[in-house]
């Protein structure tokens, strides 16, 4: 009974760290201010589409920061690789993820993605006819990985909108730069927007092993980003994803991963599963305390790690009872 030892785990790992009390919750947004800290869930959804579940995996968050993963692989759809990187590299920072004056001094592009410069600039650059196009474009595509129809918390958003100041400044200082086009309102508000769109725990596991089965949805089957993209989509996310943390979680980890205010994890262990984590307080990085916990348990009991992963010291496939 493989499958049961990996759910005993995970239970076991949750009654572990339920009572930890570290970390506070991003209260620079009134909306995440309001989240509950004892809330928390850890699920792991395997690429034949089984899952395994505990906590409070069907509590509704906003995806924050974790959105900019897909919306950088909708813009790699769009435009390809090359003519994305002339706006916005893939460099790994040691800089905080709202870092106000963070541009290459030659090409004046945001460092990466991930940070909330090149996610602005990553996000102006979605086409569409109108706002309304480019916003129904984004929505689409998150219920390609998801498998379900999305919808934004209208709270967060203009929770978002009204304080979001920093990464207005950041817009304009791009726009300087001729990084972005105007309207900058426009492409702030779909920002803004991408980051207020609601998932829970489990939807972020199938997005997560949608990634880790070359870019089909092991749910329902459906084609979510070309496979060509997947190597360069994760590839941003184990560097630049877990914010000036990257280099420590490489190391503890493992594995391609990006987290975000709210309290979301979400990691992808390649050809095996999709895991996730939620749990609102945060670090000093603006990482959930107990989800780098339990992604540090995991890599360590299921040999996750990339280097364990290509030595054949992966057993998380034994575990599920299949042929290593």
């Amino acid at each position: 009974m493989a499958t049961a030892d990996i759910q005993a785990f995970l239970d076991d790992l949750y009654a572990q760290l339920q009572p930890l009390r570290q970390g506070q919750l991003a209260c620079y947004i009134p909306e995440l201010a309001k989240a509950n800290p004892d809330w928390f869930g850890i699920s792991v959804v395997t690429l034949d589409g089984r899952s395994f579940d505990v906590g409070d995996v069907q509590q509704t968050f906003t995806i924050q920061s974790i959105s900019k993963v897909f919306v950088y692989a909708m813009a790699l759809e769009d435009y390809g690789r090359e003519k994305l990187l002339k706006k916005v590299g893939v460099e790994p920072t040691g800089d905080p993820f709202n870092c106000l004056i963070r541009l290459d001094e030659d090409s004046k592009r945001p460092d990466n993605p991930m940070v909330n410069a090149g996610a602005i600039a990553t996000t102006s650059l979605i086409t569409g006819q109108d706002p309304a196009d480019r916003l129904n474009r984004l929505l689409a595509m998150f219920e390609r990985y998801i498998g379900h129809e999305v919808f934004i918390d209208m709270s967060t958003f203009l929770s978002e909108k009204a304080t979001g100041h920093r990464n207005r400044a950041m817009a304009h200082l791009m726009l300087n730069f001729g990084m972005i086009d105007e309207p900058l309102d426009d492409a702030l508000d779909l920002y803004f927007q991408q980051c207020s769109v609601l998932v829970n725990t489990h939807d972020l596991a199938v997005m997560a092993a949608t990634l880790a089965n070359r870019g089909i949805n092991p749910i329902t089957g459906t084609q979510a980003v070309d496979a060509a993209h997947v190597r360069d989509i994760l590839g941003v996310m184990y560097t630049c994803g877990m914010y000036n943390f990257a280099g420590e979680w490489a190391f503890r980890v493992g594995i391609p991963a990006k987290s975000g205010v709210s309290g979301g994890i979400l990691a992808v262990v390649p050809n095996q599963a999709g895991i996730a984590v939620f749990s609102p307080p945060l670090d000093s990085h603006g990482n959930s305390v107990r989800g780098l916990k339990v992604f540090e348990a995991l890599s360590q009991e299921y040999g996750f790690h990339l280097f364990d992963l290509s030595l054949g010291r992966c057993r998380f496939t034994a575990a599920l009872g299949e042929d290593s």
